[in-house]
């Protein structure tokens, strides 16, 4: 799915209906999910494309990300039912402050089988 953070009047929908699509096919609960933000504009106020992958233990991948970059991992407070638009709000505003050096390739959220969910930022 192809969106903006603050030009897209449907960005909500969009997101939410692409995740009740996704929970609706992917299967094995004990599966870890992403939500992968790739094929940037920009930056973080530009367009981007978000898919959501399940991690394949037979390694026959459909969205493939570089296990050769680094990154700056975030981990989302799950108690707060904000805690992941929390989250990208505070890399956001280090990304501002000049305290975070994003590279803008593959970022993504993980999402445990046991609820915790840690925020990845390729950095340069």
């Amino acid at each position: 799915m192809r969106t903006n953070n603050f030009n897209d009047d449907l960005l909500l929908q969009k997101i939410s209906g692409l995740w009740k699509d996704a929970s609706s096919r992917l299967t094995g609960q004990d599966s870890i999910v992403y939500g992968v933000y790739h094929t940037y504009e920009s930056n973080y106020k530009g367009d981007y494309t978000l898919s959501i992958a399940l991690e394949d233990s037979q390694n026959q991948p459909s969205l493939e990300i570089p296990n050769n970059a680094k990154y700056e991992i975030f981990n989302v407070d799950t108690a707060d039912e904000q805690g992941t638009l929390n989250t990208w709000k505070t890399i956001w505003e280090r990304e501002e402050s000049g305290t975070l050096n994003t590279a803008y390739t593959y970022d993504f959220e993980k999402y445990y089988p046991n609820g915790e969910i840690e925020v990845f930022i390729a950095i340069k």
